[in-house]
């Protein structure tokens, strides 16, 4: 504990601090400043996790509610509705491979301890839940495990009478039929995805195409910067195809550092991904972002950020990559930790929402002032998102700057709420226009 108070302090010395400007590095043409030389150890903030008071909640804009949709989970990760309404959660969290030597040393010890402090390192769950309100009141009466025995869960998709399930290291299956409340075994293997030994960032998610022929997958890098070396980045910081009738697997995007939320947009059919970018060049440097994904595009991981930024750390570098990478198309703000994506496709809020994108921040752990810890919502028109973003679900950090919760997952209830996955305060929250 005072390891990592006395690091904070002698970083935040030596390093400018980020804008305090909630929304500054957002939109499509995002401000860049110049990185900053790398120090010894990351910029580290050390927020402590109080948790949420008796009868709290995050804070929507006016004409909203929020509500308690389900509590009392284990690190809930991701939430998937299936079309009877009944949500499934996915309960899992990051236990550290001694094999990854992204950071060494004193950097190391520093980032375990800060990781473990806000809640991101525990033994993983390993379960799903299933989430039931029959009754339509806005509470889940229902509450009890679905399918267990996984490895580290977190995305799910249904096509037809089958759930798929992305584990940390490949896809399995379960048979499903309308209204089931638990999947026996652990599910049949369908194709396998980069795991260990390292695993760095291990949260593997998954969709369905909506004509239901495909799968696609989003697998995190190994590393921040190729640190591990380009061999164990392998078919990773990409996002894979699998097609349902040849079960034929490829690669369908690349350069993508860790792409974690995926939807696709209702108006154009494109399928969008939220991507958290790398460490280390500066407080506002290099925004998260969130950006259609083309067939075949590279996305410039690790040799460049934001299109053709060069990221000088990298060696030997790829010139001839960078000349291809393309720029993304909505920044989300410096070291957000944006991993929920979702369109906004019900009819309970009001027009102005229908068809943006709610994008969940989990939140810095390496930047002063701490960024994220809110769900943000951006407008789209004609298929593009629009400025300005604006900040729609906030609290997590308390009037102390301390923990209460933390978003990860967001997805659209059958009703048209909007449900937020907060791992730290083991809660669903339901978000609804106030009646």
């Amino acid at each position: 504990m005072l390891l990592v108070g006395l690091a904070g302090l002698t970083l935040a010395a030596c390093q400018s601090q980020g804008s305090s400007d909630p929304l500054a590095g957002f939109g499509p043409n995002p401000a860049l400043p110049k990185p900053q030389k790398p120090f010894l150890l990351p910029q580290v903030g050390t927020p402590k996790v109080v948790g949420w008071p008796a009868g709290a909640t995050p804070k929507a804009p006016p004409g909203f509610t929020v509500t308690r949709f389900a509590g009392g989970l284990d690190h809930p990760r991701w939430a998937y509705v299936l079309p009877n309404g009944d949500v499934l959660v996915s309960e899992s969290a990051t236990e550290p491979s001694p094999a990854d030597h992204t950071m060494k040393g004193l950097e190391a010890l520093v980032a375990k301890l800060v990781m473990k402090r806000v809640g991101a390192v525990k033994p993983s769950p390993n379960k799903i839940f299933i989430l039931r309100d029959a009754d339509g009141d806005g509470v889940a009466e229902v509450k009890q495990v679905f399918a267990e025995g996984l490895t580290r869960p977190f995305g799910m998709a249904l096509v037809g009478d089958s759930l798929y399930v992305a584990n940390d290291n490949g896809v399995v299956r379960f048979p499903y039929r309308d209204g089931q409340t638990s999947a026996p075994g652990t599910g049949e293997k369908v194709f396998d995805l980069p795991g260990g030994p390292i695993n760095h960032h291990w949260t593997k998610n998954l969709v369905a195409s909506p004509d239901g022929t495909k799968l696609y997958a989003s697998i995190g890098s190994n590393s921040n910067i190729g640190d591990n070396g380009m061999a164990a980045e392998e078919g990773r910081a990409a996002i894979w195809q699998y097609d349902l009738a040849t079960k034929g697997v490829r690669s369908f995007a690349t350069g993508l550092r860790n792409p974690v939320g995926m939807d696709f947009e209702p108006v154009t059919g494109a399928l969008w991904t939220s991507v958290n970018e790398r460490d280390e060049i500066g407080a506002d440097l290099p925004p998260d972002y969130m950006t259609s994904v083309k067939d075949g595009g590279f996305y410039g991981w690790p040799y460049s950020y934001y299109g053709q930024h060069v990221d000088d750390r990298v060696q030997p570098q790829r010139p001839e990559l960078v000349a291809k990478a393309i720029a993304p198309d909505y920044a989300l703000g410096p070291h957000t930790a944006s991993l929920g994506l979702t369109f906004y496709r019900g009819d309970a809020f009001p027009a102005q929402y229908r068809g943006g994108a709610f994008v969940g921040q989990h939140g810095s752990w390496n930047r002063q002032p701490l960024n994220g810890y809110r769900v943000v919502f951006v407008p789209f028109a004609g298929g593009k998102p629009q400025m300005p973003a604006q900040v729609f679900l906030s609290g997590f950090l308390n009037s102390e700057n301390k923990i209460q919760g933390r978003p990860v997952g967001v997805t659209v209830a059958k009703d048209g709420a909007l449900l937020v996955v907060d791992d730290v305060g083991g809660i669903v929250w339901r978000v609804t226009p106030a009646k």
